[in-house]
């Protein structure tokens, strides 16, 4: 049986931005929790990491739409003073 924390960083690029912060929110909560081993430790902060990076990636491209929406907005309320 594979567990979360052996899934490839491939299947953590797949991931929904929900999908990668509650499975983020899993792994804090067993290393908070304690009673892992160290290698177990070093592989959910590994997976931890990779969570981290995806979620990142998917708020910098909202941030990115966002952004280029409101310039967009901007620029058809320049072309309206204009007129």
């Amino acid at each position: 049986m594979t567990s979360e924390v052996e899934q490839p960083a491939a299947v953590a690029e797949a991931l929904g931005y929900e999908q990668a912060r509650d499975e983020l929110i899993e792994v804090v909560r067993r290393l908070e929790a304690g009673g892992t081993t160290l290698e177990e430790s070093l592989a959910l902060w590994e997976r931890g990491e990779e969570l981290a990076k995806v979620c990142r990636r998917w708020l910098d491209g909202a941030r990115a739409r966002l952004d280029a929406a409101l310039a967009e907005e901007a620029g058809a309320d320049d072309e309206d003073a204009d007129r």
